[in-house]
């Protein structure tokens, strides 16, 4: 088993994310399942790391908790220097709100608005107005600079998950948490979108965490950790379709 294990304080600026023996339960008793087994982990700002394993090895679970979807049976998740566990529904909802992107299979854009609204929806929401030059930033590295008055409807699934980056993207957050954000996609939309998540990390000094199945998606990651039964048993850096393959047909042996 390969735990991975917390940084030093000296460092401890560097952690965007973090786990520490982190153990999720689902139900109780004889039947309790033990979907996540005393994690460790360190997830570093400016970096891009995805999540792997089988099916059932814990991979959203873990996302979910780092993310503060869901609560850990026992350990602790942090954002930055904030500990998660213990904080109200309200303070939980403002940290989601204000320091988490999230991109998800689903595009879960509201139809009756335009791209543009949809991306700047969580600031408007928040009584923010977005940063100008940012938000400009942001739409010419997705290419949506000519789609902006567009409806869901009249974009290509490709360009509405461009919409959902976006949307994850416009508030600045110190983190964004993606759950099979190409599952959707054909093979060419999915390209696309993991090259703007590469270059969220390259240009903008984006922190993406990202659960996937899909070896060509994780490449574009710089680091990829991979789940068994609850545990994170391997890690492998500076990835390659064919690496993650290997990784992957060994752990489904």
């Amino acid at each position: 088993m390969t735990q991975v294990s917390t940084l030093s304080p000296a460092v401890a600026s560097l952690v965007a994310a973090s786990a520490t023996d982190v153990v999720k339960l689902f139900g109780s008793g004889d039947t309790a399942v033990r979907a996540l087994d005393r994690v460790s982990i360190d997830l570093l700002r400016g970096e891009f790391t995805a999540i792997m394993g089988p099916s059932g090895s814990g991979k959203s679970t873990l996302m979910h908790c780092l993310a503060g979807l869901d609560t850990v049976t026992s350990g602790s998740v942090a954002i930055g220097d904030v500990e998660l566990c213990g904080l109200s529904d309200k303070k939980m909802t403002a940290l989601r709100r204000d320091r988490i992107g999230f991109v998800f299979q689903s595009f879960n854009l509201v139809p009756t608005l335009t791209a543009l609204e949809n991306i700047t929806l969580p600031i408007a929401i928040a009584g923010r107005k977005p940063a100008q030059p940012w938000l400009d930033n942001i739409i010419a590295t997705l290419g949506l600079t000519d789609r902006l008055h567009h409806r869901p409807s009249e974009l290509s699934g490709g360009q509405q998950q461009r919409v959902a980056v976006g949307r994850a993207l416009a508030g600045r957050p110190e983190i964004i948490f993606g759950d099979e954000p190409t599952g959707n996609l054909d093979s060419r939309s999915s390209g696309e979108v993991m090259g703007i998540l590469r270059r969220s990390v390259d240009d903008l000094g984006q922190t993406v965490v990202m659960v996937t199945h899909d070896a060509r998606a994780a490449s574009f990651a710089d680091r990829v950790l991979f789940l068994a039964d609850g545990h994170i048993v391997d890690e492998l850096r500076a990835p390659t379709a064919e690496t993650v393959l290997d990784r992957m047909k060994g752990l489904e042996r």
